[in-house]
């Protein structure tokens, strides 16, 4: 509904920053966003579902679009699904948890097809309908918490008590759309009941301990993180605390692990890392094991993953047996094939299909990565896998050299990060010319530049999505090409 005042300005500038106005939520854009139309432009909404009609106020305006944040829904979706947790709309993750699974899985096949509708011959045909996780709550086998020497405030606390508790410790997540406010975590429905019961014990041994937490502006105080990484199908736990370069209290990290242990005796390892980075990541420069061997175990199919504090692993580990079984399937392994794993991390994918190829060469820039692929390759008796570390586009270049010590390969299977191949990869794979690739990925956006760059040798025979983090944006897929007769 537009003012009176809105109806009298030009086309152009139909809205304003500031406005107020009544929305239709009509679509959700990729990454998750509600998108509206006032007058014919487009407005992106922080949050909504489709079919609501809501109140917002203008944040943003560009010639092009508008952003808006929600402020008030006037009428409800039939899509729309009651929140399960208390947190939900502080919190920033699980941002689609008030939108019915099944119109999660609709919208984000429709992510996948906008974003490769242009890519020649990719049609909706050959995009599958995506693959449910197996568990719609508690599928993470890992969490990170954050530490704060401020606590975030709702407004409902503010009016009631003031800020008289804004200066104590808080260990929990971050606030939507804050990088630097954290509010306590006191139910969480994403890894488990046990990892809650972690995150509290430690806050509130850490806030009487009377050692402060670490500020993200000041870049003062001790504990900074705490990560509880879990085995789904082994029921082992592992705790990581990161913490600053405090020597004279590092003894206190060892009092809380004790009294972790006396609480929750189902804890398999603690380890404890150090950081005084400026970067909020939850590693360390240093690490040292306080208790237990210093890894849990997890099984995929019939392999068993070592999984240390730094390891690399499928944070939904049952879906992911899902998505490798479907690798397999779609790469059609007769048994004699020379496999190449591009990115392929502590060599899960690379493992999982040893025993139907000949060999398999996984190629990773992190060293810490191969390492635990060795590790993970003895443990399983498992003898066709190697491993290399470096820059991957270094590696192929010298690989594909005459006299080079890796063979060609039959199949690729590539597994890169959200920004996708390095041009560099995706010229040397053209090179190489493997017979099949197939493409992992968790952005449907850098797929589709990536699959621009092959179609000129390649063409996609199937798209295979999976929902690998239920009530979020997130996509991953599986993609099969095959190389052209005539190239």
């Amino acid at each position: 509904m537009l003012s009176m005042e809105r109806k009298n300005r030009t086309s152009m500038d139909v809205i304003r920053k500031g406005d107020e106005l009544e929305l239709d939520i009509e679509k959700l854009a990729y990454g998750g966003k509600a998108v509206s139309r006032v007058e014919g432009l487009v407005v992106f909404t922080d949050h909504g579902v489709p079919g609501q009609r809501i109140r917002a106020r203008i944040t943003r305006k560009k010639r092009q679009y508008a952003e808006a944040r929600a402020l008030e829904v006037l009428s409800e979706s039939p899509s729309y699904a009651a929140p399960f947790c208390p947190h939900f709309g502080v919190c920033g993750g699980c941002a689609w948890q008030d939108l019915a699974y099944g119109d999660q899985l609709k919208w984000k096949r429709v992510h996948v097809l906008e974003c490769l509708e242009h890519l020649a011959g990719v049609g909706e045909a050959l995009v599958e309908p995506l693959v449910p996780s197996p568990s719609e709550t508690y599928y993470r086998n890992k969490m990170e918490f954050t530490f704060s020497d401020r606590r975030w405030l709702s407004t409902e606390e503010i009016n009631s008590r003031g800020m008289q508790d804004a200066d104590r410790l808080t260990l929990g997540l971050h606030v939507r759309g804050f990088f630097d406010k954290i509010f306590d975590v006191e139910t969480c429905f994403l890894e488990s009941v046990q990892a809650v019961d972690i995150l509290r014990a430690t806050r509130e041994w850490c806030a009487a301990s009377g050692i402060p937490a670490y500020g993200i502006k000041t870049q003062q105080g001790f504990w900074r993180f705490l990560v509880v990484r879990e085995g789904k199908k082994t029921d082992q736990a592992l705790i990581h605390i990161v913490t600053t370069n405090r020597p004279e209290y590092q003894q206190y990290v060892d009092d809380l692990a004790e009294h972790l242990l006396s609480r929750i005796p189902k804890v398999t390892t603690i380890i404890h890392s150090i950081s005084d980075k400026k970067a909020q990541v939850a590693t360390g420069d240093a690490t040292r094991v306080v208790f237990g061997p210093g890894f849990i175990e997890e099984r995929l199919g019939e392999l068993t993953f070592r999984i240390s504090a730094h390891s690399f692993f499928q944070t939904n580990p049952r879906s992911a047996e899902m998505l490798y079984e479907t690798v397999c399937r779609l790469s059609g392994f007769e048994g004699g094939e020379t496999v190449w794993d591009l990115y392929c991390g502590t060599g899960s994918i690379a493992l999982f299909i040893a025993s139907r190829v000949r060999k398999v060469v996984g190629f990773e820039v992190v060293a810490e990565a191969i390492e635990d692929a060795y590790v993970n390759a003895r443990l399983n008796g498992i003898g066709n896998c190697s491993f290399v570390a470096g820059d991957l586009k270094d590696m192929i270049r010298d690989a594909r050299r005459p006299g080079g010590d890796a063979d060609l390969p039959d199949t690729v299977i590539t597994d890169p990060p959200r920004a996708g191949m390095h041009p560099h990869v995706v010229k040397a794979l053209l090179e190489i010319a493997p017979r099949r690739i197939i493409y992992v990925s968790c952005n449907p956006a850098t797929l589709a530049r990536d699959l621009a760059e092959l179609l000129v040798d390649y063409e996609v025979r199937k798209v295979q999505p999976f929902d690998l983090f239920p009530h979020t944006p997130h996509i991953e897929c599986v993609v099969r090409l095959d190389k052209r007769m005539d190239s």
